[in-house]
């Protein structure tokens, strides 16, 4: 039985005459989490707008739930879908309303409320008894921000858009927005959407990965985003120098974006230092290993201040005998990497 959400056939979203999003298709399934990457500008917020009922497409159709979407609908889907930029604003009023907002518009019991607000302030880390009553400009950027994700939790949406939910928040609340969503997804079966600069982050949670350029999907799959600065060498080559010190070096010249994507596919990895015509051998952690449609095995390794992902068979994975927290060469060409 199919399990798709979201199909969106022959989209196109025109802006003054600029088209910043064109997808034939796409279809997202339920209860899984996806990311959206790419550089600024790419169409992913343009792409959450739509899934969030916000926006019309200029052409083509959105099926939800396996029914053609019309602008009569959208108000109706709204109920089912939210959205939380990265810079929220809250009502000029105390947590627990703000909190409590969409379930009175609701008309739900006082008493459920109540419930159901400490329940979802507690999902994000903030203790109902010291933040319940405190008004809305007596908080963090960071509280604020978890406060507003509450809002959004405590209406067991059936898709959860977020758009750089933590670009703008300290550490520990980046920490408890994030755990907050995935506990969303694992407890209510939520359909999280997701752009966040956290690639460690998002590449460690996401289901699937859509990458995204120029308003296009070019990408679908986990995809390794290296952003620069990148530094023309006398080879020709452009290199980028890790904070370990390592270097990596890609052929090509940069577009705008000055970022570097890897395919998975074009990464190898090795137990120890081997020769290898490859331009790009780099020493780095392995940091975690999950399936991937059941007959691969994805490999997160940790280089440098970034993290690269690599695909390896089930046979390959006992052969090489890996495991997290060990150490691994990376082996890539330079001619792997494609500007963005």
């Amino acid at each position: 039985m199919s399990n798709v959400l979201y199909e969106l056939k022959n989209i196109k979203r025109y802006y003054n005459g600029r088209c910043a999003l064109s997808i034939n298709h796409l279809a997202i399934e339920g209860g899984q989490i996806y990311a959206l990457v790419g550089p600024n500008g790419s169409g992913k917020t343009t792409l959450l707008r739509i899934l969030a009922f916000l926006d019309e497409p200029t052409m083509g159709e959105v099926i939800y739930n396996g029914s053609l979407v019309t602008p009569k609908m959208m108000p109706l889907l709204r109920r089912e879908v939210t959205l939380l930029l990265q810079d929220s604003r809250l009502l000029t009023r105390k947590v627990k309303d703000n909190v409590a907002y969409g379930l009175k518009l609701r008309g739900m019991d006082s008493l459920l409320i109540k419930r159901k607000v400490n329940e979802a302030l507690e999902m994000v880390g903030l203790s109902p008894k010291e933040f319940a009553n405190r008004r809305w400009y007596e908080l963090s950027g960071g509280e604020a921000q978890r406060v507003a994700l509450a809002s959004r939790l405590v209406l067991r949406p059936k898709v959860l858009l977020l758009d750089e939910p933590t670009a703008n928040v300290d550490a520990v609340s980046e920490t408890l927005i994030n755990d907050a969503v995935v506990r969303a997804k694992e407890e209510w079966k939520t359909t999280i959407i997701v752009v966040s600069h956290n690639l460690l982050w998002l590449y460690s949670v996401a289901d699937e990965v859509l990458t995204l350029w120029g308003g296009r999907i070019i990408q679908q799959g986990p995809e390794n985003i290296i952003p620069g600065p990148w530094k023309r060498t006398e080879t020709g080559l452009y290199c980028k120098t890790l904070r370990d010190g390592q270097k990596i070096f890609v052929s090509g010249e940069p577009y705008e974006s000055n970022v570097v994507s890897i395919n998975p596919s074009e990464i190898l990895l090795a137990s120890h230092d081997e020769k290898s015509s490859a331009r790009n051998v780099l020493c780095g952690l392995i940091t975690q290993m999950t399936y991937h449609n059941g007959d691969q095995v994805r490999v997160h390794v940790s280089v440098g201040e970034i993290t690269l992902v690599a695909f390896l068979t089930k046979d390959a994975v006992m052969d090489l005998n890996l495991h997290p927290g060990m150490d691994i060469y990376v082996i890539f060409k330079a001619s792997a990497a494609k500007w963005l």
